[in-house]
């Protein structure tokens, strides 16, 4: 396989991204990407992905999936209900041979957004659920956890997930240890960079669970600028000097974890190499 980004975790159905998509898209190929694994966070976003996949399907790999937190972007931010996910729940079926994966899901207990243990209780519910679909469709998840590291992984393996990406994690090492035992990968956006607690994280996990992501347009280098796919770059060289490996080395293995966890990716970019868009990937 020719060497390529994979984004791992990205937003590029976010409304951000809908002046200048064309733009954005060119200078993510330039970059070296070959891949964006885009998450949805509400029900009203599934279109949206799945028609950026069909514009450009040599790319855009969409996933479907209800975040916990409702309300991204804008002030009214609250918990996930299972009211939020029911409008989706068809989506799943009418699109499962589209996606690569389900996500955005997971827990947040940041305490500003969940100030009860129903609304924990009810956040599980519709992670439980959508795990549970994850399963029947035998996809991977893309998975959120931020105040509830330990929670979410705990739910993981109770409901029995092989294939899980724990994205933009930020818990303890040695909660981050058992999902490396479970077999999960963890990926790290360009904003870590400012963050020693996740150099800590990078350090000890092995490479071999280690993906890309950039978030986009959140979590960049500059957290009052626009994040784009492009700046994968800078998650692969920060990752290649904690490690004090070559960012070629990074590159080359975390492509790899991701051709493993997103199977399905590896056929999206061996149908686009019959075009000559890129270097066929064998199984």
């Amino acid at each position: 396989m020719e060497a390529g980004f994979v984004d791992c975790h990205c937003h590029i159905s976010a409304r951000e991204f809908a002046e200048d998509i064309e733009d954005v898209i060119k200078s993510t190929k330039e970059a070296g990407v070959k891949t964006l694994i885009s998450v949805t966070e509400v029900a009203s976003e599934f279109e949206r992905v799945i028609q950026l996949s069909q514009i450009y399907p040599d790319l855009v790999a969409p996933c479907l999936g209800i975040h916990p937190v409702q309300g991204c972007g804008s002030q009214n931010h609250r918990s996930v209900t299972f009211q939020d996910l029911e409008p989706a729940l068809p989506l799943f079926q009418k699109y499962r041979e589209d996606i690569v994966a389900i996500g955005e899901i997971g827990l947040d207990f940041t305490p500003w957004y969940v100030t009860s243990a129903e609304q924990r209780e009810e956040q599980q519910r519709v992670f439980r659920k959508q795990l549970e679909i994850s399963k029947e469709l035998d996809l991977p998840v893309n998975v959120h956890s931020r105040s509830a590291a330990k929670a979410t992984i705990a739910v993981l393996k109770e409901q029995g997930i092989g294939s899980a990406l724990l994205h933009n994690f930020a818990g303890r090492c040695s909660v981050a240890m058992e999902g490396v035992q479970a077999g999960y990968y963890f990926s790290f956006p360009p904003a870590v960079c400012r963050s020693e607690q996740r150099a800590k994280l990078i350090k000890q996990i092995p490479l071999e669970n280690i993906c890309l992501e950039t978030d986009s347009p959140a979590l960049g280098p500059d957290k009052h600028v626009r994040n784009e796919p492009k700046n994968i770059t800078l998650s692969c060289e920060y990752i290649a000097q904690v490690k004090g490996i070559t960012p070629e080395s990074v590159l080359e293995i975390t492509t790899q974890n991701a051709l493993r966890l997103f199977p399905k990716i590896k056929r999206m970019i061996n149908k686009c190499s019959s075009s000559g868009l890129t270097t066929a990937i064998t199984p």
